[in-house]
């Protein structure tokens, strides 16, 4: 018995029998072929899947081929290869098929291609084909030219290449390589022989396929005879089995590092017990990785998933929350009786990716799903509030009018003034209330400039000095400018 992956049997049914047994067990987990799958390997034709010549369904896990055969009329290329079908069925229609790849699939019988009758290649490279008998249902395909068997039970028959040779006339190239004029005149000779050796060898084969599944089965009870792995003896007594778990889960709970190794132990289990490479086992495969990734998804969604922050407590408090760590400013505009909010976005952001909500006592900003949040100093209307965006800075900038109309401004105590900073600033109060123009006064005693009346020249060469002080009321009307002294500039 070959033993290179695990196997995982049903009943010991023929494979035709099997197989519709198989899809009934897993009906619920399958991949079926729906139009939404057809449309979305169709792009290169745009998305028309009633004109669709060629088309790609590779490793999509299908387990069942079909609506192909009425939905695609004109198909000539169909990819199917690295799925989970284990027969060949609803192709008939498909009189225009020209290549169908089904490699690395679970087929056992080659069969219901008859009405394929432009079929030219036919690929079931890896595949659980035990009967080779079932090639003469290819007969009826005369323009078959292709045929891809390798990796398949049937290859390993005595007398596989010289039997497919004599039953395919037709055949042109088989498993890569071109079946000549003399191959296929020796292998009519003696055609009857090979035939009784290759229906001796498939009923062996058969055999050990019957076999494979009653061990499977059998291993099956012995691991899991319930549904969920446990024996009962009532069925009344699954409540209180539960319970049991649960309450020794809840009095003696595994640590995470146990957890993690137990997984690990089943893991190398499954993959390192030996087990023959059967349809089963493949399934059984793929069922497993298919839970693994399922858990994997599961856990990696729980260490994202963060606990909701709180916004407003149970007692109504508003709280201040800033999750994209943006620098804001807060200020309040008097001339105006508003509050302004100036929050530094990112500059390229789109604006759709944020939202804005304003109500009386705070301000909450969503930037691509993170919340900015800011209480307020006073009442708003948050109907007369705007929020704009900055061309040039990409800042949000919210315009809140007050609720009041006037700000809450802490008052100042005044200092103390003098009588005389008083009148005068009396007078300024008075100037601002009537609105007049504002005027400096000069006292002419406390002028800083030089007086020209003072400046005299000396007798002899030396520096300019002055005499005496002169006021210019002093001054005569027939006073006379010596020459001999320079303008003053």
């Amino acid at each position: 018995m070959e033993e290179n992956r695990r196997i995982r049997s049903g009943a010991a049914l023929l494979p035709w029998q099997q197989d519709k047994t198989c899809r009934n067990t897993h009906h619920a987990s399958r991949t079926d072929v729906t139009e939404e799958l057809i449309r979305r390997r169709a792009e290169h034709n745009d998305c028309e899947i009633f004109t669709l010549e060629e088309v790609s369904m590779h490793q999509q896990d299908i387990e069942r081929i079909e609506h192909i055969d009425r939905w695609c009329r004109e198909l000539r290329i169909l990819y199917l290869q690295n799925n989970l079908i284990p027969r060949i069925e609803n192709l008939g229609r498909l009189k225009k098929l020209e290549y169908l790849n089904l490699a690395l699939n679970n087929i056992e019988v080659i069969e219901n291609l008859e009405g394929c009758e432009s079929l030219q290649k036919l690929d079931l490279t890896v595949n659980f084909v035990g009967l080779l008998s079932s090639v003469d249902s290819l007969k009826h395909n005369v323009h078959l030219r292709e045929l891809f068997l390798v990796g398949n039970p049937c290859t390993e028959f005595q007398g596989y290449r010289q039997y497919v040779v004599a039953a395919l006339p037709q055949l042109k190239w088989l498993d890569g390589t071109e079946i000549s004029r003399s191959e296929r005149i020796g292998a009519s000779q003696g055609l009857e022989q090979v035939r009784r050796r290759v229906r001796e060898q498939e009923t062996e084969y058969l055999r050990r396929r019957e076999e494979q599944r009653e061990e499977d089965a059998q291993r099956k009870k012995e691991k899991k005879p319930g549904c969920d792995g446990r024996w009962y003896t009532d069925i009344n007594n699954t409540d209180s089995q539960d319970d049991k778990e649960n309450q020794e889960l809840q009095e003696n709970p595994r640590s995470p590092e146990r957890a993690a190794q137990e997984e690990e132990e089943e893991e190398r289990e499954f993959w390192h017990t030996p087990c023959s490479f059967t349809p089963e086992s493949r399934l059984e495969a793929h069922r497993h990785l298919e839970e693994k990734k399922k858990k994997a998804n599961k856990k990696e969604t729980e260490k994202k998933t963060k606990t909701p922050r709180t916004l407003i407590t149970a007692d109504g408090r508003v709280m201040n929350v800033n999750e994209p760590k943006l620098a804001f400013t807060l200020t309040e505009d008097e001339e105006n009786n508003a509050v302004v909010l100036d929050l530094a976005v990112y500059r390229h952001m789109d604006t759709s990716l944020m939202d804005v909500d304003v109500q009386p006592t705070y301000a909450r900003v969503s930037v691509k799903g993170k919340i900015f949040q800011v209480v307020l100093p006073a009442e708003v209307k948050p109907d007369s509030s705007t929020a704009q965006r900055s061309q040039t800075t990409g800042h949000l900038v919210l315009r809140m009018p007050l609720a009041g109309g006037e700000l809450a401004v802490k008052k100042t105590t005044p200092r103390p003034q003098r009588q005389s900073q008083r009148c005068s600033g009396s007078a300024d109060d008075q100037n601002r209330k009537n609105k007049l123009p504002e005027r400096l006064e000069v006292d002419p005693s406390k002028r800083t400039s030089v007086d020209i009346a003072n400046i005299v020249r000396s007798s002899g060469d030396g520096p300019l000095e002055t005499s005496r002080t002169v006021h210019p009321d002093d001054l005569s009307e027939g006073f006379l400018d010596d020459p001999e002294v320079p303008p003053l500039i």
